[in-house]
């Protein structure tokens, strides 16, 4: 109550009814001006701020950079990015919707032509895999109405790669990151074999998927639920995911298991998933270091099992959300 209205009703006099009116009107001015305070742009990191600014006009609304968004979608950002992944756990979830034709989803070719990663129990460059599904993933997400998605294939060495993956998402606008690789083990856990007259190594001790993601992005939450989404597609194609990771013959490769059932594991160190802007995940498709999973992979039907999963998490992503439970 103002105070001079308190004044008016100790002394038994009354409120005038011109200053009640006055009164209200100035309390609903007011009231506006305060609940903005919890958007502007203060609360937001300073280098999500300015690379708001930069972003062109008509971007999605889902995206963390977004110039324009209804008041609903500018909650939901304020949640997942101005506050971080600290308090993300005392959040409530709100459903994942978006428009598919212009919801941007970036596929990273993970490696390069350069910088191949591993060497299949075969002698094939995982980069030649991972581009191989990658644009199959591409295909058919286009196909599913994801006219945005981009490939993305970088050039030169491992480490300076990284942050031109990073850019190179962040300058796209991406509303979503994910990674595609394929699985080998440490150089220690590998045996010798010959492959047509070569001097190969392998291991058939592990196979499966598994589905990564930092707990340093940015929207980590949002990451999370894209990750599981994945996980429970491949499981649902009937794959397994890798176990490995859990286990302390992996030494320095051992990861924390977030959700047993879909083979989601935290990397939260690795660079393209803690510091790119928008939710990312990396997937680990399958081992090529293991002799049979080799030959699975390298087909155009698991290809396509592997990318019909990416499209249909998509797909839900895209959709109503139950609500988020979190890992199990």
């Amino acid at each position: 109550m103002p105070s001079s209205a308190k004044k008016f009703a100790s002394t038994g006099l009354g409120v005038p009814r011109c200053c009640t009116v006055i009164a209200v009107i100035a309390a609903l001015l007011l009231l506006p001006i305060e609940v903005g305070k919890a958007g502007s742009s203060s609360d937001i990191p300073k280098n999500l701020s300015k690379h708001r600014k930069s972003a062109p006009h008509g971007e999605s609304a889902r995206h963390a950079t977004s110039p324009k968004r209804t008041a609903t979608e500018k909650h939901h950002h304020v949640k997942l990015a101005a506050l971080g992944p600290v308090n993300l756990g005392n959040l409530k979830s709100d459903p994942a919707t978006c428009d598919p034709a212009k919801f941007r989803i970036v596929l990273d070719v993970g490696h390069t032509a350069e910088s191949e990663g591993a060497t299949s129990a075969r002698n094939v460059p995982e980069f030649a895999f991972n581009l191989r599904l990658a644009q199959q993933i591409e295909e058919k997400l286009k196909a599913e109405g994801f006219a945005e998605t981009k490939l993305l294939v970088t050039e030169g060495k491992a480490k300076p790669s990284l942050a031109k993956r990073i850019a190179a998402a962040d300058d796209l606008h991406a509303n979503l990151f994910l990674s595609i690789h394929h699985d080998s083990v440490p150089d220690r856990l590998l045996e010798d074999w010959e492959f047509e007259g070569k001097k190969s190594h392998f291991s058939d001790r592990f196979s499966g998927y598994s589905v990564f993601v930092s707990r340093n992005n940015p929207d980590f939450k949002t990451s999370l639920l894209f990750a599981e989404l994945v996980g429970k597609e491949l499981k649902a194609q009937g794959l397994q995911f890798a176990q490995q990771y859990t286990m302390a013959i992996m030494g320095r490769y051992q990861h924390p298991l977030l959700d047993k059932e879909t083979g989601v594991y935290s990397y939260d160190k690795l660079i393209v998933l803690k510091s790119t802007r928008m939710p990312a995940v990396l997937l680990e498709a399958g081992s090529i270091i293991n002799r049979d999973e080799e030959l699975k992979m390298d087909s155009s039907e698991r290809r396509d099992i592997v990318s019909s999963a990416v499209t249909a998490a998509a797909k839900q992503f895209c959709g109503p959300q139950e609500p988020f439970l979190g890992p199990l």
